[in-house]
C-alpha cells in the first residue's frame, strides 16, 4: 500500500531528518484486528512503542473479552476522532438465553439458575424486529458511563446502586445468522454508543427468560471492515522490521463516506489559512476538503453559502 510516508524522500539535497521530525509528519489510520485479551488502550500503547509516535489513539472501545475492528488514528489524523468515533458499527454477537447476569456478560455473576428456552427459531427472529430502529437503550451498570463525575462500574464494584439514564440509539438491522440453544448468533448493526451487551440483556428481559452475552467481534467501524484490519502479530513483526507503515491508510480515507471537495491551488491556498470558500447550490453539513494529491486538508461546514474550515490540517 502506497502512502505519502512512504514515498516522501527524508534524504537527498533536503537533509536528513531525525526520527523525530519523520514520524511527527506521519499521520494516518491503522486498522487493527484486535484480539481477545487486551484492551483498546493496550493496542495504542503497543502502537505508540513500535511507531514511536506519542500520538495516537483509538476510536471505539472494544472490551478485554471482545474481539475485531479497532481503529487507531496516528498522529494529527487523531484531530479526526470526533467525526470517526461517531460512525456507525457492526458486530457479529454471540448470546446465551436462558440466564442473566449483573455485567450483562459472561463476566458478571448470576443471580438466578438457568431456565429452559421455551422459543422457536420464528419467535425469535420476530422478536428481534422490535429492537429495530430508534429505540431507548440503558447502558450496563459495569460500564464506563459516569454519574455524578465516577464511572459507574466503579460504583457497581462498590455495591452501590447505579441509576443510568437511558439514551436513544438507532440499530439499523439485526439478523439472526447462527440458532443453536441456548446460544444464538446474531449479526449488530448499530450506531456509535450503543452497547450490545445491553442490547443481548433486554432480549432475555423481553424473552422472559434472561440472556447475556457471551462473544462479541466488531466487524466492522465507520467504513473499515475486518478486510482493512491487520493482525496485532503481524503489526508487531512490521514494527520489528521497520515495515509497518505498509499498513497505514492515509488519514482522507477515515471519512472516505463524506462528501469530497478537491481543491485548486487557489482555494487550497484559502482553506490552509482558514478562510471561506464558496459553495454550491444544494451543499450542506459537512465534507473534507482534499488536495488535488488526495491529502486531507481541512474538515469543511456549509455556512450560509460558503464552505467555512472548521479543522485544518494542512496549514502554510
Amino acid at each position: 500500500m502506497q502512502n505519502d510516508y512512504q514515498s516522501n524522500n527524508f534524504g537527498g539535497s533536503r537533509g536528513r531528518m531525525d526520527q523525530e521530525q519523520v514520524n511527527n509528519l506521519v499521520s494516518g489510520v491503522l486498522v487493527v484486528d484486535k484480539p481477545v485479551g487486551l484492551t483498546s488502550h493496550d493496542v495504542v500503547q503497543i502502537i505508540r512503542r513500535g511507531t514511536g509516535i506519542r500520538r495516537a489513539g483509538h476510536t471505539g472501545t472494544l472490551d478485554p473479552r471482545a474481539s475485531g475492528v479497532l481503529v487507531v488514528l496516528i498522529g494529527p489524523a487523531v484531530r479526526l476522532s470526533e467525526f470517526v468515533s461517531a460512525e456507525d458499527k457492526r458486530y457479529q454477537a454471540t448470546i446465551k438465553l436462558g440466564s442473566s447476569t449483573d455485567t450483562y456478560d459472561a463476566e458478571g455473576v448470576s443471580s438466578e439458575p438457568e431456565v429452559p428456552v421455551n422459543v422457536t427459531r420464528e419467535q425469535f427472529t420476530e422478536l428481534l424486529t422490535h429492537f429495530i430502529g430508534e429505540i431507548e437503550q440503558t447502558p450496563p451498570p459495569y460500564s464506563a458511563v459516569k454519574v455524578q463525575g465516577q464511572k459507574a462500574y466503579e460504583m457497581a464494584r462498590r455495591g452501590e446502586e447505579v441509576d443510568l439514564a437511558p439514551r436513544i440509539i438507532h440499530v439499523h438491522s439485526l439478523e439472526l445468522l447462527e440458532w443453536a440453544l441456548p446460544e444464538v448468533v446474531i449479526d449488530v448493526h448499530c450506531s456509535s454508543g450503543t452497547y450490545v451487551r445491553s442490547l443481548a440483556h433486554d432480549i432475555g428481559e423481553e424473552l422472559g427468560v434472561g440472556a447475556h452475552l457471551v462473544g462479541l467481534r466488531r466487524t466492522r467501524s465507520g467504513r473499515f471492515t475486518l478486510r482493512d484490519a491487520v493482525s496485532l502479530r503481524r503489526l508487531r513483526d512490521a514494527f520489528e522490521g521497520g515495515t509497518w507503515a505498509q499498513f497505514l491508510i492515509p488519514a482522507a480515507e477515515a471519512l472516505a463516506d463524506w462528501p469530497a471537495i478537491e481543491l485548486d491551488e487557489e482555494m487550497l491556498e484559502k482553506v490552509r489559512n482558514g478562510h471561506r470558500i464558496p459553495a454550491k447550490e444544494g451543499d450542506h453539513g459537512l465534507a473534507r476538503a482534499v488536495s488535488q494529491q488526495g491529502d486531507l486538508v481541512a474538515i469543511m461546514e456549509v455556512n450560509g453559502a460558503e464552505w467555512q474550515p472548521r479543522k485544518v490540517f494542512l496549514s502554510s
